[in-house]
């Protein structure tokens, strides 16, 4: 049995949430949650609140044992971009792209 969590319109470049989902993907769930408690990057707080409402899911569903949950899939794909300006030299403006994510954990039973 598997189970799947979606956090979506995340504030955070896909780029940067990304490499936290790098870390952890393949682990057991405990251990996921390890490396992500003591990572400095800022996605690594999110990926892990995604983790542990995945755990909570898992847990209404009598037939999963949550102690036995490892990362199968973790993917995080772009949102909607927000685009600003920015005041430059003579008169011109240049664009800022504010992006967004949409984060995806599958946890499964090993």
């Amino acid at each position: 049995m598997e189970t799947q969590t979606v956090a979506r319109y995340i504030r955070m470049s896909p780029r940067k949430v990304r490499y936290v989902a790098d870390l952890v993907r393949g682990k057991k769930v405990g251990e996921a949650l390890d490396i992500l408690t003591f990572s400095p990057r800022r996605a690594s707080l999110v990926v892990s609140r995604l983790i542990k409402s995945g755990i909570a899911n898992a847990g209404q569903n009598e037939s999963i044992d949550v102690d036995t949950l490892y990362i199968k899939k973790i993917f995080v794909d772009g949102g909607p971009t927000l685009r600003r300006f920015r005041p430059r030299p003579m008169g011109r403006a240049t664009r800022i792209r504010k992006r967004s994510s949409h984060i995806t954990v599958v946890l499964e039973e090993s």
